[in-house]
């Protein structure tokens, strides 16, 4: 089952050598959600064919504007193309204000056309921000000049599977199907009982996304993420302008790269690059000395994130 990330911002601050501030899409199970807003995100969305309309959930991790100043422009592009369904934002709370002083000058929210449901998020302590059946977004607490999270997207264990097979060899009735999946075991229409585990497998473990944006390293998050089969870590600096780095609470491509090996992560992505750098393969050798599994968060790539160490691709329609 799909899980996997595609990026569609990866600079930090401002938009340079082509590459545009924070966003990126996380889908899962072809649910898609939007984790931050940079400007011209809407954009990025065109550019890479993914369908916008198909977002019913937002997260922005802080309020500088490198993280939100698209966000106006896609809501009331929903608008425009006359969006009727309603959608989520997990966002700090003056973000809503903010957003309602733009609405208020065309006439406020009754105008948009649908409904907008806001969830304030506290920076205090991870919480448990969204779930449905499958998946939980659970924020990580980050350390920036604004307060400031990460998400952490979770998969919920699974039930055992059936054994396809074993449906055709005993012709098995839907309600006999959810029963045994459920955890029973079969009875034949002889009395005979088959055992749950002659017609189950286990189902594969929970997958684990982690999103970690504008932050100095806190060791304290390792216990959260550790085992994390994927990890978005900034690296806005490399080690040669690490002042800069603790200056600005932000952290270098190294810095990142012995975060995810001592979290035991499966993949590191590095991404919120300075535009001080035209040119990344200096932060992807300088991780890649450390945590030889990084690669560069680049804009319309996505990112599976598998069991084993995730592959890249080149982006495709979502």
């Amino acid at each position: 089952m799909t899980f996997s990330v595609t990026i569609l911002g990866s600079n930090s601050a401002t938009p340079a050598y082509g590459r545009h501030p924070t966003a990126q899409v996380v889908n899962h199970y072809e649910k898609l959600f939007l984790v931050d807003c940079g400007e011209g995100t809407q954009m990025q969305f065109e550019r890479y064919h993914i369908k916008r309309s198909r977002v019913e959930h937002i997260f922005i991790s802080h309020l500088h504007g490198d993280h939100y100043f698209g966000l106006i422009g896609l809501l009331t592009s929903f608008a425009l193309n006359k969006r009727s369904k309603p959608l989520w934002i997990y966002a700090p709370a003056d973000l809503k204000n903010i957003i309602e002083v733009h609405l208020n000058v065309t006439g406020g929210w009754e105008n948009l056309g649908y409904e907008i449901y806001w969830y304030k998020i506290a920076f205090d302590a991870p919480q448990v921000i969204y779930e449905n059946n499958h998946l939980s977004v659970e924020t990580i607490v980050l350390n920036h000049s604004l307060p400031c999270v990460g998400f952490l997207f979770r998969e919920k264990m699974r039930g055992r599977n059936i054994h396809k097979h074993k449906i055709e060899e005993f012709q098995l009735s839907i309600e006999s199907i959810a029963h045994i999946k459920a955890g029973g075991d079969y009875t034949t229409p002889e009395g005979v009982v088959v055992s749950n585990q002659e017609f189950t497998y286990e189902a594969l473990p929970p997958r684990a996304y982690a999103f970690c944006t504008d932050t100095t390293i806190i060791a304290d998050n390792i216990a959260q993420l550790k085992g994390v089969h994927t990890l978005y870590h900034e690296a806005t600096f490399l080690s040669e302008h690490a002042e800069r780095a603790a200056a600005t609470l932000h952290s270098t491509a190294a810095q990142a790269a012995l975060f995810a090996r001592d979290a035991q992560i499966g993949q590191l992505l590095l991404g919120h690059f300075s535009a001080k750098y035209s040119n990344l393969e200096p932060l992807l050798q300088e991780a890649k000395n450390i945590f030889p599994n990084t690669a560069l968060a680049i804009e319309g790539v996505t990112f599976h994130v598998l069991q084993q160490p995730p592959k890249e691709k080149n982006t495709a329609d979502l």
